[in-house]
């Protein structure tokens, strides 16, 4: 096989193949990857809503508004147990799976190092929507991050779907050693200090500076578990402000906690989910490619494993009142926990995907994913309108469970708009600008009447 000066791929009886730095079409897609990647699409919302609807201290603690009893504290408990973190993780496998998808297609084309220059372009392009994103519509964007991440992945491309798992896991262990070290075991020092500083200056002592320093930052741990009225006033002011309001709000926000998040969190936590989707879908697993008692072993075991260590956390936080020491040590543990999880809930998918069960259902969930990336700004353009005060204004408004009503709304919108969008268009509107950005030519985007687009058989 030889490549023409035109970049066209010509094969060994002189047949014309497409260029091989064209985009995948639709026949090239993985179904079962779409359709899981619509299940994460809509259900990372399950746990992004309340930084929609809520001030920033009440993520992760049902405290207001609403306070923490009845549907409230229930709602909360189950998303922290069955989602949080582990649809964000879903996400993050697949986009590690994306980057498999993307080079070895191209590279089976014979792209060649142009290969590399449409990974980077494309990567650079998502960082840049991911800022755009995040400073404009909503602070919670990952695509940022994604974009920043997935730079590193692709000398890794090339290692065997075993090594990438096993590398998967190690910077995952890492993680999870390196919040247990530096965010939980700090934090309870940090308090033991404080209260024996306190207890010295009780007694009459002078506390020592190490002693003045640990006060201090306890102090501000509070501050941020339990902020005073006027701070919960202000940020509660700005999004139910104008435009404007909401923009210096997120802007100072993004500029203290944007970098931090990146080194401190996402590089260890989507990096190392990222090396694990690699792996898994070299060996078939989020391809539906696996035999289905793999599926069953994994979904039984994972759910086995991490469902009793997420709902000993939650109970934890419950019992010793929110504690914020006693919370970090369950983040810990949910951060162990998450990854069998997130995988029995794939394994599940993949198992219905196999079944061809729910077809009306996996349709739409796979239209979903095709669009995940402008169905993500959309469930951000929905959502601040109707909590900010340039929209409904509804921020601070609802209570926990109310907000979930949203949710159920904005799935609706997309589960209902996508198929039909995808009749009409071959791609989302925002994954056709990144594909002409990315691929440095306009994108054809309409489908014709005359050759119909069929839709993938491969699960």
């Amino acid at each position: 096989m030889a490549v023409e000066a035109s970049g066209s791929v010509v094969s060994g009886e002189g047949r014309r193949d497409p260029s091989p730095t064209i985009p995948l079409t639709r026949t090239e897609r993985v179904a079962s990857i779409d359709v899981q990647r619509g299940v994460a699409v809509l259900g990372i919302l399950l746990m992004n809503i309340p930084g929609f609807g809520m001030p920033f201290a009440f993520l992760d603690v049902p405290v207001e508004p609403g306070g923490n009893t009845g549907a409230n504290l229930w709602v909360w408990a189950a998303n922290s147990v069955l989602f949080a973190g582990k649809m964000r993780a879903i996400f993050s496998m697949l986009f590690g799976a994306g980057v498999l998808v993307l080079t070895s297609r191209l590279e089976d084309r014979g792209a060649g190092i142009e290969t590399a220059d449409i990974y980077l372009r494309r990567l650079l392009w998502l960082v840049i929507f991911g800022l755009v994103h995040a400073y404009f519509i909503w602070w919670g964007d990952i695509l940022f991050f994604y974009g920043v991440i997935g730079l590193f992945l692709f000398p890794f491309r090339k290692l065997s779907g075993r090594t990438l798992i096993i590398a998967g896991i190690v910077v995952l262990l890492v993680h999870v050693g390196r919040e247990w070290v530096f965010h939980a075991r700090t934090m309870e020092r940090t308090r033991a200090d404080a209260v024996a500083a306190d207890t010295a200056a009780a007694a009459g002592a002078t506390p020592t500076s190490e002693q003045k320093a640990a006060q201090e930052s306890w102090a501000n741990r509070l501050k941020q578990a339990h902020p005073a009225p006027e701070a919960l006033e202000k940020e509660i002011a700005a999004y139910r402000g104008s435009y404007l309001d909401a923009l210096r709000e997120r802007a100072g926000f993004l500029s203290r906690e944007q970098a931090n998040a990146l080194y401190s969190f996402f590089f260890l936590d989507a990096g190392g989910m990222m090396l694990l989707g690699m792996g898994l879908f070299k060996l078939g697993f989020l391809s539906a490619a696996g035999a289905r008692h793999i599926y069953w072993i994994v979904a039984a075991v994972g759910f086995a494993l991490g469902l009793p260590l997420a709902a000993w956390a939650v109970r934890g936080a419950v019992t010793s009142g929110f504690d914020p020491v006693t919370m970090a040590y369950g983040d810990v543990v949910r951060a162990a926990a998450r990854v069998p999880i997130a995988l029995a809930h794939v394994a599940v998918v993949m198992l219905i995907c196999q079944a061809g069960i729910l077809g009306g259902l996996t349709r739409r969930l796979g239209a979903v994913g095709q669009m995940a990336f402008s169905n993500y700004i959309l469930t951000s353009l929905i959502c601040t309108t109707v909590f900010y005060g340039y929209g409904v204004g509804l921020f601070g408004y609802l209570q926990r469970y109310q907000i979930y009503y949203v949710v159920a709304a904005v799935w609706l919108v997309q589960l209902v708009v996508s198929p039909i969008w995808l009749r009409h268009f071959r791609f989302g509107p925002l994954e056709w600008l990144w594909r002409s950005l990315t691929y440095l030519e306009r994108q054809p985007l309409l489908i014709r009447a005359t050759k119909p687009v069929t839709e993938p058989a491969t699960v």
